[in-house]
């Protein structure tokens, strides 16, 4: 969420970054009128409580029936006034939290993926002298996959693990969360059913709501560990001192995948359930300081790609394919062969005070002054699309895999053969 004053100082900037994100810029000037209103009759409800205080004091003295009468009426007036003010208020915080965030000076313009920038590549695509498989082939060939009872069971997009891809997976999380444990994060587990507080703190509401999971309690199931581990310290202030706090959280992760009808239909990559370790960095109100935790970030992330010695390259996403809360946003996308093409596996992003303001989570200074802390978060290892690039980069000639070096102590061999 943006500050208030800073939307009326800066209205056609705030516009212009709204269209540049692809939103309407009218939301601004709704929030604007609305503003107005609620500012309106917060000064009407004080001037009447103040007549109200007055006539008290008088009432102290002198039981005049007209002074009686009258604060009668003024006391219905304040009550009026006072319910229209909270609806006010209503409509205004829910008019604020549809506006998007500013983006980076750094972030190119540009209207949907088309937009993007690769600013970063590594290792060098696998060649291979025999027909390419994908990892729905290779998976149920070699007895890993099972999508057909998958989905008779749980439905589209479901699937099975089997045999050493379970190994996999879970040695991969298990890698990914002591990587980020030697980076002095704090590994925690995070509730999966959450409040709609939570979700509209850490801004996957409004714009989300359709594409998360809710329970007959109306509590909803996470999308990812940001969520729970951003918002850790709601309605809380915290000591300078204290700064960095630096999460990692390992979960499952659920989505509905709403508006993503006829995408990626086939195979393990875009799915309604799946694990991730992702990590979290709550920093001091300060843009250079988020740059830096932003970069080291997905540093961190890259170093898993890297020990996996899977081929990757860096996105600098644009203003439209960016999400309506990130200040800034890489993605980083993995190498799948049988698509001949990278393909989203990370997302790294920073908010600036967009998700504390939300969250009304801050810190208190060495000089004593209260400000909202910085937020930051990136994926660090997402299964199971991380496992289809692993099986398709991995393949060999006799149909077996070659499990990656760092993951071979988790499965106890180094190839898969039936």
């Amino acid at each position: 969420m943006l500050d208030i004053k800073f939307i009326r100082e800066n209205l056609n900037f705030v516009k212009i970054a709204a269209k540049n994100k692809q939103f309407d810029p009218a939301l601004v000037d709704r929030v604007l009128v609305l503003d107005e209103k609620r500012r309106r009759l917060i000064g009407e409800v004080e001037t009447l409580r103040a007549s109200q205080n007055k006539m008290s004091d008088e009432l102290k003295g002198d039981k005049n029936e007209e002074i009686i009468r009258r604060a009668r009426e003024v006391k219905d007036e304040v009550k009026a006034l006072e319910e229209s003010l909270r609806k006010a208020e209503k409509e205004f915080t829910e008019a604020m939290y549809w506006v998007p965030n500013i983006p980076d000076q750094t972030v190119p313009i540009g209207k949907d993926e088309t937009g993007n920038q690769i600013v970063a590549t590594w290792g060098e695509k696998p060649k291979f002298d025999f027909p390419i498989k994908d990892h729905i082939v290779l998976g149920e060939e070699l007895d890993l996959l099972d999508i057909k009872r998958g989905v008779k069971i749980g439905g589209f997009r479901s699937f099975f693990t089997k045999n050493e891809l379970v190994a996999i997976e879970y040695g991969l999380l298990d890698y990914a969360l002591k990587h980020m444990v030697r980076k002095g994060f704090t590994p925690m587990t995070v509730p999966w059913l959450v409040n709609d507080k939570t979700l509209y703190g850490t801004g996957y509401f409004p714009w989300g709501i359709e594409d998360h999971y809710k329970t007959q309690d109306d509590t909803k199931l996470i999308g990812t560990a940001e969520v729970s581990l951003t918002a850790y310290y709601m309605d809380e202030i915290l000591d300078e001192k204290d700064l960095p706090v630096k999460m990692v959280g390992i979960s499952p992760c659920f989505r509905r995948e709403v508006g993503s009808y006829g995408k990626d239909t086939r195979g393990i990559f875009r799915v309604h359930q799946f694990n991730k370790v992702e990590q979290v960095v709550l920093c001091r109100a300060d843009h250079e300081e988020s740059v830096h935790w932003h970069e080291e970030m997905r540093s961190y992330s890259e170093e898993v790609l890297r020990a996996l010695e899977l081929p990757y390259q860096v996105l600098l996403m644009c203003t439209g394919d960016m999400g309506a809360g990130q200040v800034k946003k890489y993605d980083i996308e993995t190498w799948f062969p049988a698509q001949n093409k990278y393909r989203e596996t990370h997302s790294d992003s920073f908010f600036h005070d967009f998700q504390a303001r939300r969250l009304n989570m801050r810190y208190r200074t060495k000089s004593g002054e209260v400000k909202f802390v910085h937020t930051l978060n990136n994926t660090v290892a997402a299964t199971p699309r991380i496992l289809g690039a692993i099986l398709e980069n991995y393949q060999q000639k006799d149909g077996s895999i070659k499990i990656p070096k760092v993951l071979q102590p988790f499965v106890g061999k180094k190839f898969i053969r039936r």
